[in-house]
């Protein structure tokens, strides 16, 4: 009996231990938005908030348009996760509940692309876009990223073990065509595997930088990445200003974990409890 209260108390204080861990630089992010940039530099570390994060947040906004860059940002990852649920779980339900020619090639195929580097295929992708007429555009930001083969693959592998074959037969029983099966049946059951995959997408796109940075021309349309690069001086950097701006980036994205840590847990739990 002791040696299990032990052993739990020793969980729990390891737990807490990578807890601290893995919130301090976020803490740390926060100290520091409220110093100066010579307070970085100090030793000992100044470890409690400064009175400087106003200010900070005033030279932001004066050196970047900070909020319209924002919206464009919110704008292009938004649209993206939209457009990247909707194919990917389509494509995802087919390849896991449907036969048809080709299935079994078509997803070693896709599975191959997650293996190539995704580097290699920025000047291709440049050159279509200018063939496009679409570089300077948000059409290059969003249609490139509309499908990825890791959403096709994630919603196939959920769906293939969540969903009862005997349900879709069912539905097929009272006339139910694809659309109408994906619609009233996968639909409810892929809610936790649309939670993961939407904030992992909307996360990829709003930290995006170097298709970003490649595509757009025009500076109204910068995103938050691109805009935020613009703080880093020729010959100096104001770091309180830079890590300032950062803060007020990442912040959606925490919002965003909040709101949606339901889904995560549910997903959690879904994949962790077998029938």
């Amino acid at each position: 009996m002791m040696q299990a209260k032990t052993r739990t108390a020793l969980l729990y204080a390891g737990l807490l231990a990578g807890m601290i861990i893995s919130m301090f630089p976020f803490y740390w992010l926060m100290v520091m938005s409220t110093r100066t940039t010579s307070d970085i530099y100090r030793f000992p570390p100044q470890l409690w908030f400064g009175s400087q994060f106003w200010d900070n947040i005033s030279r932001v906004m004066q050196q970047i348009d900070f909020a319209g860059a924002f919206f464009n940002t919110l704008f292009v990852a938004g649209s993206v996760t939209l457009l990247v649920l909707f194919f990917d779980s389509l494509a995802g339900f087919a390849f896991a509940k449907f036969d048809f020619p080709g299935k079994k090639a078509l997803f070693i195929i896709l599975l191959a692309t997650m293996m190539v580097p995704s580097q290699l295929s920025l000047v291709p992708s440049f050159v279509m876009m200018a063939a496009f007429g679409w570089v300077g555009t948000f059409k290059a930001l969003i249609i490139p990223g509309m499908v990825n083969a890791f959403g096709i693959f994630w919603i196939r592998q959920y769906a293939e073990e969540s969903i009862p074959s005997e349900l879709l037969d069912a539905g097929r029983m009272d006339g139910c065509g694809f659309f109408r099966l994906y619609w009233n049946v996968a639909l409810p059951i892929l809610r936790p595997a649309f939670a993961f995959l939407g904030a992992f997408t909307f996360i990829g796109a709003w930290n995006d930088y170097l298709w970003p940075l490649i595509v757009l021309t025009d500076e109204h349309k910068f995103t938050l990445q691109i805009a935020l690069s613009q703080l880093n001086g020729i010959y100096n950097t104001d770091y309180a200003m830079v890590i300032s701006g950062t803060l007020l980036a990442v912040l959606p994205l925490i919002i965003l974990f909040l709101f949606i840590s339901r889904q995560f847990i549910s997903d959690i739990a879904a994949g962790a409890v077998k029938d």
